[in-house]
């Protein structure tokens, strides 16, 4: 029996992945969600296609940025009118909205192309510890970003 997967469903298959930001440096993280997003984590992975997996992040709120970003980066967005230029802090974003400050750094970081959107569809961000994906849950990564899989005979129901 051969054991090769080839472009096989099981190859393409989803698997749910969840990272805590507690404590972590923005960036980093943000490398790793967009490189489980795009699936360059499998053997199979291809630019052209879409087989990354889905990221569940907690704890949004208490993610950290390194230096002094977290006064001095700015978001800025256009309405399209002629002074219609509006800037955001670090800090008030993170008031206001924290899942947004993840999502548009993973966003900054994958490729610009039609499977942008699809792989950040797959992005799930939450402020706190709960999350309505646990069932789903497989992997976890820890602080120092190393993987550990979960046994499902183990988890509790």
């Amino acid at each position: 029996m051969s054991q090769a997967i080839g472009k096989t469903a099981l190859a393409y298959a989803r698997v749910w992945h969840l990272v805590d930001a507690k404590q972590r440096v923005l960036g980093r993280m943000s490398v790793g969600i967009a490189e489980t997003l795009m699936g360059k984590h499998k053997p199979i992975y291809d630019p052209a296609s879409d087989c990354g997996d889905y990221v569940v992040v907690i704890n949004a709120k208490a993610v950290k940025t390194t230096g002094t970003k977290a006064q001095d980066k700015l978001y800025r967005s256009h309405s399209g009118y002629p002074g219609g230029l509006k800037e955001t802090t670090f800090e008030n974003m993170m008031e206001k909205d924290p899942d947004a400050i993840i999502r548009k750094a993973v966003s900054g970081m994958l490729p610009k192309n039609r499977l942008r959107e699809p792989r950040l569809g797959r992005l799930f961000v939450f402020e706190g510890e709960t999350h309505p994906y646990e069932q789903n849950i497989i992997k976890r990564y820890d602080a120092l970003g190393k993987e550990t899989r979960l046994d499902p005979s183990k988890v509790e129901a």
